[in-house]
């Protein structure tokens, strides 16, 4: 088969169009070019291989798919596998089944509320744009951009802490005191002073998940203190995953340096650009990853990589807020995937069942993964 059949074959494929035959000999082909090949590619190459094609994936029009060694050798030795399937994978677009688009849900938007020292509680997504309070040299106000700006005149000596939160299904951007900037994730929450004025450190809280920017000042570290890790940090970027049902507090740093201690002994380690440590049992380990994946739910979408669907869908749960129950055993497997996250959860759901691994039924706010 030539290149152009080939071409012919995928686009029938993708449409729609092929016939059952069309459809078999292209399977068959592919399986049996993947098998004639001499899989001796290092793990580097793999990786690089299954990276480029996440990458060329548009966040809009992904879709998830399996991808494990063989495939990602199989497409870092062929070329035309890469361009062909690239072509199939962006173009595209699952239909949710009838069930699921009955009973769709929308994906997350910007919600949160911020309670500040003295108690007061504001809806950040009823509030209008413009100021929303000052007091005690203290201005807090809602951009047009939804972003919220803390500016502090330095006028007064602010003593208080403030704390946004975020539900299920929310997220939010804010501006801090000293000019740091903090994106939450869903069913998040940043605790922080009025103002950074009156102590040598810059020091806020957070549960959940949260990338921050953090404006650089030598002479007060900003330290964020999340479960029981300890992050100081001077100027840099990084991501902090620290929900409760995770198996690990991840770190994941994007520019800078960070130490990362734990709470309650002596153990701590120094990140590089795309090292992410991770705590599990007071323990740290460090390894370096791609930050796009940290960073997917920051940028609009999911991105996932070797993934069991009991993780994928912790993250469906937290961004649509819903449950998630299963029958049977659940797979052991790990998915791969590029998809927006403005899409509706059928659009996500139809894409994991394309995988043929697993299937899903919609009820109300309730997700049940099925074999």
């Amino acid at each position: 088969m030539n290149k152009d059949e080939l071409k012919l074959l995928f686009a029938k494929y993708n449409d729609g169009t092929a016939t059952d035959e069309e459809r078999a000999l292209l399977e068959a082909w592919y399986l049996q070019h993947n098998e004639a090949q001499p899989f001796r590619l290092s793990g580097k190459r793999i990786k690089a291989a299954k990276h480029d094609i996440f990458r060329r994936l548009p966040g809009n029009q992904g879709q998830f798919f399996r991808i494990g060694i063989r495939l990602a050798a199989a497409a870092a030795l062929i070329g035309v596998i890469i361009s062909v399937t690239m072509l199939f994978f962006e173009n595209r677009r699952p239909e949710p089944t009838n069930q699921l688009a009955k009973n769709d849900l929308p994906p997350g938007t910007n919600k949160a509320i911020l309670t500040l020292a003295r108690g007061q509680r504001i809806n950040l997504s009823d509030a209008t744009n413009g100021q929303l309070f000052q007091q005690q040299g203290i201005k807090i106000i809602k951009a047009k951009s939804g972003k919220v700006v803390f500016e502090y005149s330095g006028s007064e000596n602010v003593i208080g802490q403030n704390t946004i939160t975020t539900p299920n299904g929310g997220q939010w951007q804010i501006k801090l005191p000293d000019g740091s900037q903090v994106w939450l994730n869903a069913a998040s929450s940043l605790a922080f002073p009025t103002s950074f004025s009156r102590g040598v450190n810059r020091i806020v809280k957070l549960t959940g998940e949260g990338y921050f920017e953090v404006a650089k000042d030598a002479t007060h570290p900003f330290i964020v203190i999340s479960d029981d890790q300890r992050i100081e940090v001077l100027g840099t970027h990084f991501n902090i995953n620290s929900y409760t049902d995770e198996p690990s507090l991840k770190t994941t740093l994007i520019e800078g340096r960070v130490k990362v201690s734990v709470l309650g002994n002596s153990s701590s380690m120094i990140l590089k650009p795309n090292d992410q440590s991770s705590v599990i049992k007071h323990q740290i380990t460090v390894h370096e990853v791609d930050p796009a994946e940290a960073l997917a739910w920051k940028n609009g979408y999911f991105k996932f990589e070797d993934e069991p669907i009991s993780s994928i869908m912790r993250k469906l749960a937290r961004w649509y807020d819903v449950e998630v129950e299963y029958e049977g055993t659940k797979s052991d497997g790990g998915l791969n995937g590029i998809i927006s996250r403005n899409k509706n959860i059928s659009q996500v759901l139809k894409a994991l069942e394309a995988t043929k691994t697993v299937h899903f039924k919609i009820e109300g706010r309730r997700v049940t993964v099925m074999k």
